[in-house]
């Protein structure tokens, strides 16, 4: 697991040296075992599923979520979303419910959010694997630094972006981005616990108006339906 062929080739040349690492072969030893004792999601071909989705050079907006979800066939790689066929999560429910006030969007059926990751919407957890059923179960194991590592890629890159960062623990990751070049969206997390906060915050106005004045395609952010 230790070999530059686990990412996707856009980002090999900025990433690939973290997988040469020693942190990088304890993390994935540590992943490896963990999948010896039993469930760990996402499956081992999805844990750079946001990666694969979103080429390097294409990614216009970071999102940073926190660990996968952790119910079996729940997550698929990419943070917030869920796999066709699955009931929408809590917070993705809240973060459609902005998009229809802001926005006039209907509110989709489904939560899989790969129509945003193929528009250049990198939707990045924090830490990549999980125990099944145990919440942050990997937090603090080494994915953090990989991450950190990819939110640093892209904040490097000579063309900007924006940066989505919901909650405490997000927000956490402001010093990795040089916000005299890129727009950095702060707010509550849209988990139910805050989700008071993060309703009208406009996150969906922010970054269109952001990603227009970086010079780049506006995102449809309409997800279809599936049913």
């Amino acid at each position: 697991m230790t070999d530059t062929d686990m990412l996707p080739e856009s980002w090999r040349g900025v990433l690939g040296d973290e997988l040469q690492k020693p942190y990088f072969k304890l993390l994935t030893d540590f992943v490896e075992e963990e999948r010896a004792k039993g469930p760990v999601y996402p499956p081992r071909d999805e844990v750079f599923a946001a990666l694969d989705a979103t080429p390097y050079d294409r990614v216009k907006v970071l999102v940073l979520g926190q660990d996968p979800y952790h119910g079996e066939g729940q997550g698929h790689g990419l943070c917030f979303s869920v796999r066709p066929g699955v009931r929408t999560p809590p917070s993705l429910r809240n973060i459609y419910k902005e998009m229809r006030e802001e926005l006039g969007h209907p509110v989709p059926d489904n939560g899989y959010l790969m129509p945003w990751a193929e528009q250049g919407v990198l939707l990045l957890n924090a830490v990549l694997t999980v125990r099944a059923g145990e919440a942050n179960s990997h937090k603090g194991r080494g994915w953090e630094k990989f991450t950190d590592a990819v939110i640093s890629a892209v904040a490097a890159r000579p063309d900007p972006a924006v940066f989505v960062l919901w909650g405490n623990y997000a927000q956490k990751k402001l010093p990795l981005i040089d916000e005299t070049r890129h727009v950095v969206v702060k707010g509550a997390h849209p988990s139910p616990l805050s989700a008071k906060r993060f309703f009208g915050s406009r996150p969906f106005t922010q970054m269109d108006e952001a990603i227009a004045a970086q010079g780049h395609a506006p995102i449809d952010w309409r997800i279809p339906d599936l049913g």
